[in-house]
């Protein structure tokens, strides 16, 4: 049984793949019975029909013949094989008395232009098969009107019609379900990609913002060191304390931030927490251990949502590593975060006037302020300015960034308390005249 099952599944898999095969054996089949339906005779209304009681004509065989071979191309020419077959049928019943079984092959002429076409067409089609094979049979046959032959003719032809209807439906339905699950698969694979893509860009602000922070000052104070080494070894000694700090502090976190990377199975990750605004006294304690007064005013750093907290504290980070490094000798700065309605603030002054000397100039917009070389300004190339607006912007937030009148740098973000993550960047939420970084 398994042996004869499974034969029957290649077969059927065989002619699927055939479809021009598929038909002429439903064409040879059809043949067959339209010929054996021939040599049965009507019963007399209360017995069954009767085979071998009649034989069929040359010219019916023929017709026969004729009406099968069209059935081959029902496929390719549904419309023109629906109207030969229909012809052959009519010209039956109306030479041959009694008329052989030529309608079969209309029926599945029909059946087939019904599953290929739509609906109205199907109608159209059907009812005029309908009417004229039923009114030929009528008129032309010997039997009365009324017979059951003759409405046999117009039941078999509608049942092809609602077949047909039914599984060109089915087929309808099917390839819109496979449709809509490709568009799902394709829709998850771009929100993956999209994700991934959000959380490369998140990891690479991060590190941005990590590096640049802790590197500028263990540049500071490796410059200190190497300044008052011979003269004061205690103060050089304080600032290589200051390097150790930094350079373990940058690794720290620089693990924390690669072990998001991290596969299924690797090693686990380590669990400190992102930092935030309730960290910031540690990090303005290194910017002043590197020789630069902060002044810092919070209010309810503990009460920010995460994302914004984070946001908070890079904006903080990014912009005092810009005074740190542009701002110049004497330079000092002032921090505030504050509550405002459904907003946080978060503001960053400084009063540098840059490295070459009084005035507005360099700190102000243009110099080593403005990006000199080996910096990550305009004119290094540097994204620090740029990440902390797409940071904020992420969050639905604005943030400016500029020269102050009267000298020095000022660095204002409004962060909403209810962060807005995935929304463009509206024009002119990120905006600013900053030059630095």
């Amino acid at each position: 049984m398994t042996t004869l099952s499974s034969g029957f599944a290649r077969a059927r898999r065989w002619l699927r793949d055939h479809p021009l095969a598929f038909d002429a054996t439903l064409a040879f089949c059809t043949l067959v019975a339209m010929i054996c339906g021939s040599f049965t005779a009507p019963g007399d209304g209360h017995g069954p029909p009767a085979f071998g009681a009649r034989t069929p004509e040359p010219f019916s065989v023929f017709l026969m013949t004729l009406a099968a071979a069209a059935l081959v191309l029902r496929r390719r020419r549904p419309m023109q094989v629906l109207a030969v077959t229909a012809a052959l049928a009519a010209v039956e019943y109306v030479l041959m008395d009694p008329p052989a079984p030529v309608v079969m092959s209309t029926v599945i002429a029909l059946y087939t232009v019904a599953s290929r076409t739509d609906r109205p067409t199907t109608w159209r089609v059907g009812l005029l098969t309908m009417g004229g094979l039923t009114a030929a049979a009528m008129v032309f046959g010997a039997t009365p009107w009324y017979s059951q032959e003759n409405f046999g003719v117009f039941a078999w032809t509608g049942l092809a019609s609602a077949a047909g209807d039914a599984v060109r439906s089915r087929r309808a339905f099917v390839d819109a379900i496979r449709e809509r699950a490709e568009r799902a698969e394709r829709t998850r694979e771009e929100e993956a990609r999209r994700r991934v893509a959000e959380e490369r860009l998140r990891i690479a602000r991060d590190l941005h913002d990590v590096v640049a922070h802790h590197i500028a000052l263990v540049n500071v104070q490796a410059g200190v060191a190497a300044h008052v080494m011979d003269k004061r070894p205690d103060q050089a000694k304080e600032a290589l304390a200051h390097v150790r700090d930094a350079s373990r502090s940058a690794l720290n976190e620089l693990r924390v931030t690669v072990g998001l990377l991290r596969q299924q199975g690797d090693p686990e990750a380590p669990t400190e927490p992102a930092p935030g605004l309730a960290v910031l006294g540690e990090l303005v304690a290194t910017f002043r251990n590197a020789g630069l007064p902060v002044e810092v005013a919070c209010a309810d750093r503990d009460r920010l949502p995460a994302a914004v907290d984070l946001a908070a504290y890079r904006v903080i980070q990014e912009a005092l590593t810009n005074v740190r490094k542009h701002a110049g000798t004497g330079a000092r700065a002032e921090v505030s975060v504050v509550r405002v309605g459904a907003t946080a603030e978060v503001t960053v002054l400084d009063n540098g006037r840059g490295s070459t000397g009084p005035g507005t100039g360099p700190h102000a917009g243009a110099g080593p302020a403005g990006g000199g070389p080996g910096d990550d300004g305009p004119a290094g190339g540097g994204h620090g300015l740029v990440g902390m607006r797409e940071r904020v912007s992420a969050l639905g937030g604005t943030l400016s960034a500029g020269p102050r009148y009267g000298g020095g740098f000022r660095v204002h973000a409004i962060l909403p308390v209810e962060a807005r993550t995935g929304e463009p960047e509206r024009p002119g939420t990120a905006g600013g005249t900053g030059l630095r970084r």
